[in-house]
C-alpha cells in the first residue's frame, strides 16, 4: 500500500510537534480534521514532485544496522525443489472411532505455547488436557514419567507444543524433551499409541525439534539417531528469527491436512533460533518420493526459495515440515496454532490450515 501526501502540507506540517493529535485513517468521503493524504495501489510515498518507492524505503530502514546486525544475507544456490505428492486412496483412519478426541500436551520447563495449543485444540472439538513436567528434584522427574505415561493410556494425540524447553540448553534444542520421552514407559506409551491405537502425534518449533531428534519424524518410531539422521540446526542468520512467512502444502499424505489441497500456499508466524532443516539430499529426494515433506517455505509466486526474506532459517529445500512414512506424525516449525479472529488484519493471506480440525475428523 503506497501513499500520497495532500497538496499544500509543508514540511512543518508532517514532521513537525503536534501533541495530543491523533492520526486517522478513514474509508470514505469524509474528512475529519486535516487530510494529511490518501493510500494508494502504487509501491511508493509520494509528495509534490517527490516519488520514494516502498523498495527503497525498506533498503534505507533495514540497511542502517545491516554492518553490525546482518539481516539480509546473499541467497544460497542450493537444492531446491517444489515437491507435489497426491495420496492415492483415502486417508488412513483408527480402528476406533471416537467423538471427541482427547489430545495430551506436555509442558516442559521453557515451553511456553501450551494455552495456545490447547484453545486451537478445543476450537476443533477437541479435548485438550495439559501435563506439567516437573524436574525439581530426581523423584519429581520420576513421578511426571509415571504420570505422563498413565494420561497416555486415555489420550488419542500428543501435541508437543513451541517454547524453549531447559533454555534450549546445553548446546541445542529440545534435549530434555527428547530425554524425557526416551524414559523406558514413556516411550512404550507413545509406542503404542501410535501403533496399537493409531494415534495422532505433533510437534511444533520446540516440539518439531524433539521429533526429529527422536526419530519420530521421519521414521515413525523413536529410535537411536546418528550423523546421517536428520536435525534441526541454528538459522543461517545466527540469531532468533520472529515474522510471518508463506508456506506451500507440497503432500496430502498426512490426516493432520486432509482439509488442505496440494500447492495451497498458507501465511504462519514462526518464532525460533533453531528451525534449520538439514539432511543430505539424498534422503530429502526420498522423503519428496514418498510425500513425507509437508510443507516448504515459499516466495510471492508460491516457489520454494533460499532466500532469507522468505526461508528465515535456511533449510535445505526449503523444508518447513516433514511427516512419518505414514503421515500421523508430523513436525513443522510454523505456529499454525497462532490462529484467531483479529489477528493479522494487515496483512493478506490464508492462515487456518485446518489441522486441528482435520485431526478431529480423523478419528470420527
Amino acid at each position: 500500500i503506497g501513499f500520497r501526501y495532500a497538496s499544500g502540507l509543508s514540511a512543518e506540517d508532517i514532521f513537525g510537534g503536534c501533541c495530543g493529535c491523533f492520526i486517522l485513517e478513514m474509508t470514505g468521503t469524509d474528512v475529519v480534521g486535516v487530510e494529511l493524504g490518501r493510500t494508494s495501489d502504487t509501491p511508493s510515498i509520494a509528495r509534490n514532485d517527490t516519488v520514494i518507492p516502498l523498495c527503497e524505503l525498506s533498503k534505507a530502514y533495514e540497511g542502517k544496522l545491516e554492518s553490525v546486525y546482518p539481516c539480509n544475507l546473499p541467497t544460497e544456490e542450493k537444492f531446491t525443489v517444489a515437491f507435489d505428492y497426491q495420496r492415492e486412496g483415502p486417508l488412513p483412519s483408527p480402528r476406533v472411532a471416537v467423538a471427541k478426541p482427547h489430545a495430551l500436551i506436555p509442558v516442559f520447563p521453557g515451553t511456553n505455547c501450551e494455552y495456545d495449543t490447547a484453545r486451537a485444540l478445543e476450537a476443533a472439538g477437541i479435548e485438550a488436557e495439559t501435563f506439567v513436567v516437573r524436574n525439581l528434584t530426581k523423584s519429581a522427574i520420576a513421578d511426571s514419567v509415571i504420570g505422563f505415561s498413565m494420561q497416555l493410556q486415555k489420550a488419542q494425540m500428543v501435541v508437543i507444543p513451541g517454547g524453549f524447553s531447559a533454555g534450549d540448553e546445553p548446546d541445542g534444542s529440545a534435549k530434555f524433551i527428547t530425554s524425557f520421552f526416551r524414559a523406558g514407559a514413556v516411550r512404550e506409551g507413545t509406542e503404542k499409541l501410535l501403533s496399537e491405537r493409531d494415534g495422532l502425534m505433533l510437534g511444533i518449533c520446540n516440539g518439531f525439534q524433539a521429533l526429529v531428534k527422536l526419530g519420530l519424524v521421519p521414521t515413525g518410531h523413536i529410535t537411536d539417531t546418528d550423523e546421517n539422521s536428520p536435525t534441526l540446526s541454528f538459522n543461517t542468520i545466527g540469531r532468533h528469527q520472529s515474522k510471518l512467512v508463506r508456506t506451500r502444502v507440497s503432500s496430502n499424505l498426512s490426516p493432520w491436512f486432509s482439509k488442505c489441497e496440494v500447492g495451497e500456499v498458507y501465511t504462519v508466524p514462526i518464532s525460533h533460533g533453531e528451525g534449520r532443516f538439514l539432511a543430505s539430499e539424498e534422503l530429502v529426494r526420498q522423503l519428496g518420493a514418498a510425500g513425507q515433506i509437508a510443507t516448504q517455505y515459499v516466495d510471492l509466486e508460491g516457489v520454494p526459495t533460499q532466500d532469507i526474506t522468505f526461508n528465515p532459517n535456511g533449510s535445505i529445500c526449503a523444508i518447513e515440515g516433514i511427516t512419518s512414512p505414514d503421515g500421523r506424525i508430523l513436525g513443522k516449525m510454523g505456529h499454525s496454532e497462532r490462529v484467531g479472529a483479529g489477528l493479522y488484519k494487515n496483512v493478506p493471506g490464508k492462515y487456518d490450515m485446518g489441522l486441528f480440525a482435520s485431526a478431529a475428523e480423523y478419528f470420527k
